[in-house]
């Protein structure tokens, strides 16, 4: 356990990229008002709680085959338990911002009740990367309360862009689950296999840091491409 100093250090320094990624939003002028942003980010922060019940229910699993149980613990018990999370709080954000933001007949700005357009997907993508940031906070507070390695809750803080790049594939896929669950389904699995990948490399001894560090910004860099040019006009 750290003195509450050291906490708050790592709070603060998780924190930074939220205000990096909402100087990016508004330096290329997207349309979106503070209160969605702010909305997106405690959403992820909201998936935190059902990830931990999830996790609590499936470490009662056992699997007696050594590899076979590391596998499930990375890609299962963790990986798809906080992906499914954020899936969830998404779709109940996106719904209840579909019903407070609407603005007119043509329901532009309820992305999960018309058929999605690139543009929506775009939108899904951006909030679930947001939400991954919001996640991200909670998380590596948890790790620093636990007294986990200080140098493992280092190298978590600095690539957190795992929550932000594995978030935004859970956003589209939550844009996309009821008129394409393929797609939807297929940007679940991608999710868990780029955050499982990460979490294996990042907890086993053995992997270098630049390793997980490429996985994270990789997968950062193609969210940020698909959120690239999208257009906020029904979230002002």
């Amino acid at each position: 356990m750290y003195s509450a100093w050291v906490l708050l250090v790592l709070i603060f320094v998780s924190s930074l990229p939220v205000l990096a990624v909402y100087i990016w939003f508004r330096a290329v002028k997207y349309k979106f008002s503070v209160i969605w942003f702010f909305s997106a980010l405690l959403t992820g922060a909201a998936a935190f709680l059902p990830a931990l019940i999830f996790q609590d229910l499936l470490s009662g699993v056992i699997i007696h085959n050594s590899r076979a149980a590391l596998l499930f613990e990375f890609f299962i018990r963790i990986a798809l338990a906080e992906e499914i999370s954020r899936l969830l709080v998404l779709l109940v954000f996106f719904w209840v911002s579909g019903k407070i933001l609407r603005k007119n007949i043509s329901g532009t700005s309820d992305v999960l009740n018309r058929l999605p357009d690139f543009n929506s997907v775009k939108i899904g993508t951006a909030a679930g990367f947001i939400a991954g940031l919001g996640f991200s906070i909670l998380e590596n507070a948890r790790y620093a309360a636990s007294g986990m390695d200080i140098g493992i809750i280092l190298l978590r803080v600095f690539t957190a862009a795992i929550h932000s790049a594995c978030g935004s594939r859970i956003g589209a896929a939550a844009v996309l689950l009821r008129a394409n669950p393929f797609q939807a389904l297929l940007r679940i699995i991608t999710a868990t296999a780029i955050h499982g990948v990460y979490n294996f490399m990042v907890t086993l001894p053995g992997f270098p840091f630049i390793a997980a560090f490429i996985i994270a910004v990789s997968a950062l860099v193609t969210a940020v491409i698909t959120i690239k040019g999208v257009k906020f006009n029904s979230l002002t």
